[in-house]
């Protein structure tokens, strides 16, 4: 939740002023001994008390019950205790009136030794990928969708509290675990030969949360628009009737600001999942830095598994398998050689220009064009120039190129004319498409629901809106030149002009 920014909140804080004082051994062993009888629910100590219990500890030398009295009293200025008379165990009146107190840990205080406490426990990011907290916001937002006006009180409030506690842990141990992988330990356990036997079990795990993430978290984006502005804030309001209906011995904060958190906790809520026109969701980004690690896991196991065949030269192997094909006259034969061969170690994939003529998933890899790929020598050895070279002129690739994109941009807008003089229409309604067109259009379709807004804007200026079909909406069949695709019933519209700018 966003914090809210008052004078108040960028004070000084002299609570924290025992963390480095000059004594501060003294004050950290008083304060971990009232914190730990706190936790035994022991709330009011007596100076004996504190100092025969840190005295029992053995790390504080020539410590006299005087330097605890004064310890005692810095830290009650500093505002880490507070104190009251003690007078239950007076025998005489003199010994009423003389100064005796009892000392209570202030709330500040209890926050900073839970901090403290929490951070000698660190040993690293931690975190997790759990996607049980996917099936509790799930059932939480269910239920504000299908019973928010029916919450008996304070149900509601539990509903809000058990919602936006799966999300914070959730999000909290998600970044912490990404984070552990890109640091300096994960990437020096990397490096080492233990790393390959952790390899498979920690892709699974990645992969794992990636496809729970793909089928539970985009529901919860669904649920979330589902969700109306006057829907959530009624249950907004009967979270803060909830909250405000506990009973308190001190003061709260006031309504306003209380309605003002709930609605910031609803606004992040939504914008993880969701997003919003100027920047993509956390969703998306934790599922792209998700792939990203299962990248980075598998590169550094190639990297581990070349090294140990670094010494190891294949040449000869290969050139006696070249001589094999070239000897060959049957391309059934050379087939088979090619089965016998590369079926029995993984693939090695070369980069070239990809230049696919066909889309059909049927065709055969001898049937495409070979891709070409100039290949630099990696020789260090720098060769003798007799004459300078003179610049190589590029215009002819040039205009080439500018063509080839003039002709794309036109087929775009050919088609754009095309859907827009169909207006608002359903893919069930589709005249018989080329295959051009059929690539453009799963490329619209596939960039507006990418987008919050489930639209987007041409370079010439036209919106392209998508509108997504109910979970019962039959499928349609989209007919290309190349085949029929079955598919949802999408509802695509093509506006220009004004209509896109507005």
């Amino acid at each position: 939740m966003d914090p809210i920014i008052t004078s108040a909140g960028l004070r000084a804080v002299p609570e924290l002023s025992y963390l480095t004082a000059i004594n501060v051994a003294r004050y950290r062993a008083i304060m971990k001994f009232v914190y730990t009888e706190y936790q035994r629910l022991k709330y009011w100590l007596r100076p004996e008390e504190v100092y025969e219990g840190v005295m029992a500890w053995g790390v504080l030398e020539a410590y006299t019950l005087d330097q605890c009295l004064s310890d005692l009293e810095n830290l009650k200025g500093w505002g880490n205790l507070a104190s009251r008379h003690d007078g239950g165990r007076a025998l005489s009146v003199e010994e009423y009136m003389r100064k005796k107190s009892q000392y209570l840990l202030t709330p500040y205080a209890i926050e900073i030794e839970r901090m403290l406490e929490s951070l000698e426990k660190v040993k690293g990011y931690g975190g997790s990928l759990e996607t049980t907290y996917f099936d509790s916001i799930t059932i939480c937002i269910q239920e504000i969708r299908n019973k928010v006006m029916e919450f008996e009180p304070g149900e509601a409030l539990r509903n809000w509290e058990k919602l936006y506690e799966a999300f914070k842990t959730m999000h909290e141990n998600a970044a912490d675990f990404i984070a552990s992988i890109h640091s300096i330990q994960a990437e020096e356990m990397m490096a080492t030969e233990g790393f390959l036997a952790l390899k498979d079990s920690l892709v699974n795990y990645l992969q794992h949360f990636v496809k729970s993430l793909q089928r539970s978290a985009y529901r919860i984006e669904g649920l979330l628009q589902r969700v109306g502005n006057g829907l959530r804030d009624a249950y907004l309001e009967k979270v803060l009737a909830d909250e405000q209906a506990k009973p308190r011995l001190e003061e709260g904060k006031s309504r306003e600001e209380l309605r003002l958190e709930l609605q910031q906790g609803w606004n992040n809520l939504k914008r993880w999942f969701v997003g919003d026109d100027l920047e993509l969701s956390e969703l998306t980004l934790l599922e792209r830095a998700t792939k990203e690690a299962i990248a980075k896991v598998v590169r550094s196991a190639v990297r581990l598994q070349e090294r140990r065949r670094g010494g190891v030269s294949r040449r000869n192997d290969l050139e006696t398998l070249g001589r094999r094909f070239a000897g060959l006259t049957d391309m059934e034969e050379a087939h088979k050689l090619a089965a016998y061969v590369f079926g029995l170690f993984p693939s090695r994939h070369l980069q070239g220009i990809d230049d696919r003529s066909t889309e059909r998933t049927d065709a055969s890899t001898w049937e495409e064009p070979p891709n070409v790929r100039l290949i630099r020598t990696r020789s260090r050895k720098r060769s003798t120039r007799s004459s300078s070279e003179p610049m190589r002129s590029h215009t002819a690739s040039r205009e080439a190129f500018r063509e080839q994109l003039l002709i794309q941009l036109e087929e775009e807008r050919a088609f754009v004319d095309k859907m827009k003089r169909l207006g608002k229409v359903e893919i069930a309604e589709l005249p018989r498409l080329r295959t051009q067109e059929r690539m453009r259009l799963l490329q619209w379709i596939g960039r507006c629901t990418a987008a919050a807004s489930r639209s987007f804007v041409t370079a010439d200026g036209n919106r392209i809106s998508l509108i997504i079909p109910g979970e019962d909406e039959e499928d349609a069949v989209l007919h290309s030149d190349d085949g029929q695709l079955i598919m949802p019933n999408y509802r695509i519209e093509v506006a220009g002009g004004e209509a896109a700018s507005g």
